[in-house]
């Protein structure tokens, strides 16, 4: 790798959702101890090994191909052993990074990813790079685009070595919740049916979706309900009937709560023909 190199911008007070703020690249030979950041960042280990130390996440071995995240102002120290490493590393903030921790895309107790298909990732590190160095607009829009990559090509390589390992089967019992969603639904008994207590499947539900099984089981009848209404003549509470809720009433009331609208005003404003 080339000598080090760095970027720093300040974020554009239009682009609140996600700014990057600086990136840059290096062969790393010295460890950087007990440090806060003011803001995100994502550090990329292409070659090499080390260590990387956080409050949360305890101390762990760091092999490259490898990318970890760090949280603002929390204490760090990461770096390489004395062969040195090549690192690419990304300073990012704005309001989208709480939708990355809400989604669990990015974690704290859980920074460090093992990258199995490394090129991707290190492209993406290389266009955020030249877009920061256009200084443009439309250089740091795409940067946040590029940023944007970087944490869902991690999350997806994270998620599928969770699946090879044998630790997550959750997105099975997604699916086949979702296969059932317009049925009724006893908690206990799908838990039972897959081997799980219902604790453990409300658990998994969380952390793969963001919500338990029932308000799961619960969108996905509205986002039903809503085809419907879109596409079909069908009477409200026929469409309510369709997709597991017997009381028309209660229907429209969730529907309101959920849409903002009533499920007659929802069909006014999107059907068609």
């Amino acid at each position: 790798m080339r000598e080090a190199e760095a970027i720093y911008r300040s974020p554009l007070a239009a682009a609140s959702g996600l700014a990057v703020t600086g990136s840059g690249r290096q062969r790393a030979r010295h460890a950087v101890n007990d440090r806060k950041l003011p803001s995100f960042a994502a550090v990329l280990v292409e070659r090499g090994q080390g260590f990387l130390e956080t409050a949360a996440g305890g101390r762990q071995p760091v092999e490259g191909p490898a990318l970890f995240w760090l949280f603002p102002n929390r204490p760090h120290s990461y770096g390489p052993d004395e062969a040195g490493w090549d690192e690419r590393w990304a300073l990012f903030e704005g309001s989208f990074t709480r939708d990355f921790v809400r989604m669990r895309l990015i974690g704290e107790r859980h920074p460090l990813v093992t990258l199995r298909h490394l090129d991707e990732v290190a492209r993406l590190f290389a266009r955020l790079h030249a877009d920061l160095v256009d200084d443009s607009h439309l250089g740091q829009a795409s940067a946040a685009l590029a940023l944007h990559g970087i944490v869902i090509a991690t999350a997806r390589q994270a998620s599928a070595a969770a699946g090879r390992e044998g630790e997550d089967a959750t997105g099975d019992l997604v699916e086949t919740l979702r296969s059932r969603a317009l049925q009724p639904l006893d908690v206990a008994s799908f838990a039972a049916e897959h081997g799980i207590s219902p604790a453990t499947l409300r658990r998994k539900f969380i952390a793969e979706t963001g919500m338990p099984p029932k308000d799961f089981q619960l969108r996905a009848r509205m986002d039903q309900a809503k085809q419907l209404l879109a596409t079909s003549d069908e009477k409200i509470e026929t469409v309510a009937a369709m997709v597991g809720i017997e009381d028309p009433f209660y229907f429209s009331r969730v529907f309101r709560e959920r849409e903002g609208c009533s499920p007659r005003e929802f069909r006014m404003r999107y059907k068609r023909g």
